[in-house]
């Protein structure tokens, strides 16, 4: 989903790809304007969330960890993978649609009995449409993680972003945490691609 990042590929060697930085689009430029950039450069757009992402973040070389096309669709295998790293994580998601989402999360993907993480976490918009939820305050419904599911954001028993454990099906909602819109066309997509990055 994302292009030009150092991806993980068992014990081969890994080569790294240099990646474009998107300077940041004024406010007056309109969607129709952006969209027409993604449409012209096919299925080889990018965009860069790196003015987004947390200080502790720059510098740092991003790791393909996780991939549903790689390592199956299993949220089991995806919370193994994750296990030994201390990284944040980056998750994108690629839906049915063809609209490309996720979460920046402040702490790796785990079982947990509660919320964890810190304001650092986000949800976002990269296609056809950029856009980034920050903490708003309300709540600290960060991550959680089950053995069925996991979610990112809460409030009211909606969830920002919520992904089954078979990480086919999902749903996202507007919550407190983030004060996010749907983040999908839909409120319940199916998941055609996800991806978990790393930063080494």
């Amino acid at each position: 989903i994302l292009e030009g990042r150092e991806e993980e590929d068992g014990e081969a060697d890994r080569d790294e790809e240099e990646f474009v930085l998107i300077e940041d689009r004024e406010e007056e430029e309109d969607e129709e304007e952006m969209s027409q950039k993604h449409r012209s450069s096919g299925d080889d757009w990018e965009v860069s969330l790196i003015s987004e992402l947390p200080p502790r973040t720059v510098g740092h070389t991003w790791q393909l960890a996780y991939s549903t096309s790689r390592h199956g669709a299993s949220l089991k295998s995806l919370y193994r993978k994750l296990s030994a790293t201390d990284s944040p994580v980056l998750i994108v998601i690629k839906d049915a649609l063809d609209e490309v989402f996720g979460a920046f999360l402040s702490h790796a993907l785990r079982p947990s009995e509660t919320f964890y993480g810190t304001g650092e976490t986000f949800l976002f918009m990269l296609h056809p449409r950029f856009k980034c939820f920050r903490w708003t305050g309300e709540n600290s419904f960060f991550i959680k993680g089950d053995l069925d599911c996991f979610a990112v954001g809460g409030g009211s028993g909606h969830f920002g972003l919520w992904v089954d454990e078979n990480l086919y099906l999902g749903r996202s909602s507007p919550c407190y945490t983030f004060n996010n819109c749907c983040l999908s066309e839909t409120d319940d997509f199916r998941v055609m691609e996800l991806e978990v990055w790393t930063f080494g």
